[in-house]
């Protein structure tokens, strides 16, 4: 059997690490804007859960529509995180924005009117008839160069400095 070289290259000596970038609020915002889904990470019985979520930002805040159950009842008026990422393949730039803050159940019929009106539309088939917004305490965001791993899965080509050598097969 043949060996064949690794595609996937871990920390390379002497590849060019660049820092990882601390975004604004307003560039974390935008990130959040474009994408399609995230996570809501909350506590149930003690307990870390992470629920996929559709969303939109709103005035800052994450919104989003659930039905009953226990996402609902572990979020509503606790402390709750929301995540999200993305990967730029054009310039192999990956980010990540996370969203601290206290999820409410929004009620005031007006309120409740002017959420409906946004572009949100739940993905899961089903009754979604609770708004939630997450109203943000600290909103963080950062991007960083990809080398390796997930570059290499999505396409991208290997740095020169960082190919894999095939091992060296002993025949005597």
């Amino acid at each position: 059997m043949a060996l064949r070289p690794s595609r996937v290259c871990a920390h390379a000596e002497g590849m060019n690490i660049t820092h990882t970038e601390k975004l604004s609020t307003s560039e974390s915002l935008a990130l959040l804007r474009g994408a399609p889904i995230g996570r809501l990470a909350v506590v149930i019985g003690e307990r870390p859960d992470i629920f996929p979520v559709n969303h939109v930002i709103d005035h800052g805040a994450v919104v989003f529509r659930t039905g009953s159950g226990s996402k609902l009842a572990a979020a509503i008026g606790q402390h709750v995180a929301y995540e999200a990422d993305g990967y730029d393949a054009s310039n192999a730039q990956a980010w990540s924005v996370v969203v601290a803050g206290r999820a409410i159940e929004i009620l005031q019929l007006h309120d409740v009117l002017e959420a409906l009106g946004l572009p949100l539309f739940p993905w899961e088939a089903g009754a979604k008839p609770h708004v939630v917004r997450i109203e943000p305490d600290d909103i963080t965001g950062r991007r960083f160069a990809v080398h390796g791993g997930t570059r290499l899965a999505l396409g991208g080509p290997l740095p020169a400095d960082s190919r894999v050598q095939p091992p060296r097969i002993r025949t005597s």
